[in-house]
């Protein structure tokens, strides 16, 4: 008589025949296409982000107080070379102007019979009616009265100037930036009221870290990305400038590259660009970009292990891109390793090295 086994009993078969099963089909081997790399001659380049900004932009100021009557424009307008901008109350310097008016008619009123009363006793003193200490007397009093008067009209010009100041007019053709002020607030000297800026020209800023500041200086070319008719396209900047001075903080170099008039059209200013350095051509190490495999924080490629039957994941740093010449490896590959063209594929269970025909 066969005895029956119990239900664990066949379940536990049935496990370890699957698992002697599994072990007899291996994963069926996948050929991946590598590549070996070695040093290229490239031009020597490295980029950094810039900003576009105006060459000219000014911050328009109060320079007397009171209270903005009226700001007669909004960020965005258009205005012309002495366009009203904003008014200041005028009541106070316009009460100032009226009276160094009437002191200064006063003055003249005085110089003119200083002027008659000196005419008569010189008169009088040729004809030996008065002494000479009473022609003195009438010259010197002409002279206060000219020097009174004198005082009074330069104090109606200042006045006059104080009451233009209440009348904010645009320096030069341009676009408003920004408003900082509105109707009602209180305008003090030297508080902001309005942001200017001229459309043309245009320059692209960048900070230039100090290290790398003799590189940018040696570049055979300089040139900036900008959005074209035909996607993106990289031009020379009409003019280029380095500031001499190191920002303290930051330890960067500040370059500013003036825009042609074609392509500040195609750009505004706070647009964000890049800016590229070009040297002489130099001996880099590149792989492809689809070669490299990017993971979060990892960047890797699927190195061909010493054996040459599989790949092993090495983590690699890498530098400038040099377009279709491929990426620069600047740590983890050297001369000679092989390199799997497509890393998704390198990394699936029996992938191994396509051996080439």
């Amino acid at each position: 008589m066969r005895a029956s086994l119990p239900g664990s009993a066949h379940a536990l078969l049935a496990l370890v025949l699957l698992a002697c099963g599994a072990g007899v089909h291996a994963a069926p081997a996948i050929d991946v296409p590598v590549a070996r790399i070695a040093p290229r001659a490239v031009g020597a380049a490295f980029e950094f982000d810039g900003v576009v900004e105006p060459v000219q932009q000014s911050t328009i100021a109060a320079q007397t107080g009171g209270r903005v009557a009226r700001l007669a424009v909004k960020a965005g307008d258009a205005v012309r070379a002495g366009q009203l901008l904003a008014t200041i109350d005028d009541r106070e310097t316009r009460t100032g102007l009226q009276r160094s008016q009437a002191q200064t008619a006063q003055a003249e009123a005085e110089y003119r019979n200083a002027q008659a009363q000196y005419q008569r006793t010189r008169d009088l003193q040729s004809q030996g009616f008065v002494s000479k200490a009473a022609l003195d007397g009438a010259e010197a009093a002409l002279k206060g009265a000219r020097a009174g008067h004198e005082a009074a009209a330069a104090g109606e010009r200042q006045s006059s100037i104080a009451q233009g100041f209440t009348q904010v007019a645009a320096p030069y053709d341009g676009w408003v930036l920004e408003t900082l002020v509105q109707s009602g607030d209180l305008a003090v000297v030297g508080k902001p009221l309005l942001t200017l800026y001229a459309p043309f020209p245009l320059r692209a800023v960048v900070q230039i870290p100090a290290s790398r500041a003799a590189s940018a200086r040696a570049a055979r070319q300089v040139e900036v990305k900008i959005p074209g008719g035909n996607g993106e396209q990289w031009i020379s900047p009409a003019a280029r400038t380095m500031l001499p001075a190191a920002d303290p903080v930051s330890q960067t170099l500040e370059w500013r590259l003036e825009l042609p008039a074609a392509a500040a059209r195609a750009v505004a200013p706070g647009q964000q660009v890049q800016i590229r350095f070009s040297g002489d051509s130099e001996s880099r190490l590149l792989v492809p970009a689809n070669a490299v495999l990017r993971r979060g924080e990892l960047t890797a490629v699927y190195l061909v292990s010493a054996d040459g039957t599989a790949f092993v994941l090495r983590a690699v740093r890498l530098g400038a891109d040099h377009g279709a010449a491929g990426v620069e490896v600047v740590a983890g590959l050297r001369a000679g390793d092989s390199i799997a063209l497509d890393p998704l594929r390198a990394g699936l269970a029996g992938a191994r090295p396509a051996v080439a025909p």
